[in-house]
């Protein structure tokens, strides 16, 4: 199975963010948490993690990039295992079957997204509160900028009589 894993191309998710994501984390969405958040609540950091950020498990710090990896089925049992004991703790879910269920679909949200595209597929993400209060949230691929770049080391030349 695809998931998405957590990629820092430099430290500047240490600065935009009140926590930052750590390297090779694995990363969901994590527009739930921002679901009982008041429009005036979002600004500063608070605002950059809404408007950019994917939740990293185990840590929930926020990152910017994301690239999709394989994960075992192990390693995704004890992800949904974390986000299922986060949805009690940090949200106050009713129970561990409610929470497991929550923490089941947000992970099969993420594996739908990675599930056609390549490894190393880097996204990013965008979220905008709409005027009817809805979140809305986009993913976009992040492309290498322009053409590949090769560099001829050798020439085959043919040799004559």
């Amino acid at each position: 199975m695809k998931f998405l894993k957590v990629i820092r191309f430099d430290a500047s998710d240490d600065h935009v963010y009140e926590a930052a994501a750590r390297d090779d984390e694995w990363a969901v969405s994590g527009c739930f948490s921002f679901a009982l958040l008041e429009a005036d609540a979002l600004v500063g950091k608070t605002k950059q993690a809404f408007a950019n950020g994917f939740l990293a498990i185990p840590s929930f710090g926020r990152a910017t990039f994301t690239t999709v990896s394989d994960i075992g089925p192990g390693e995704r049992d004890a992800l949904a295992e974390t986000l299922a004991d986060h949805f009690i703790e940090r949200y106050g879910a009713p129970g561990p079957a409610e929470a497991r269920r929550a923490a089941e679909d947000e992970l099969a949200f993420v594996a739908e997204l990675c599930a056609e595209k390549p490894i190393n597929t880097v996204f990013t993400v965008h979220r905008e509160l709409a005027e009817d209060g809805n979140i809305r949230e986009a993913f976009r691929v992040v492309q290498a900028p322009g053409e590949p770049q090769h560099a001829r080391i050798w020439d085959i030349a043919e040799h004559g009589e």
